[in-house]
């Protein structure tokens, strides 16, 4: 982890396959006519290799090499543990 690496922070929105997280990630964006921020989001496949990361959870993401044909992503660490 020596490069520049992107980082995101995102929610877990499904858990339900085998070493994959799906995390959707939210950011403000300026409209450009009306100036008003709306918000966006979008869906990242993230690679979890033990399981350990449940819908809810809030983790940092980082990229990483193509793991498969949409997974470019891996966990970084966990932010905040849902508590459900």
């Amino acid at each position: 982890m020596d490069r520049n690496r992107q980082k995101l922070v995102g929610k877990v929105v499904s858990d339900s396959m085998d070493k994959t997280i799906v995390v959707s990630v939210e950011r403000l964006v300026k409209h450009r006519l009306y100036k008003k921020y709306i918000r966006q989001s979008k869906k990242y496949y993230v690679h979890d290799e033990d399981n350990s990361h449940k819908n809810g959870d809030l983790v940092e993401i980082i990229s990483s090499k193509p793991l498969s044909k949409t997974k470019r992503w891996r966990v970084s660490r966990l932010t905040e543990k849902n508590e459900k």
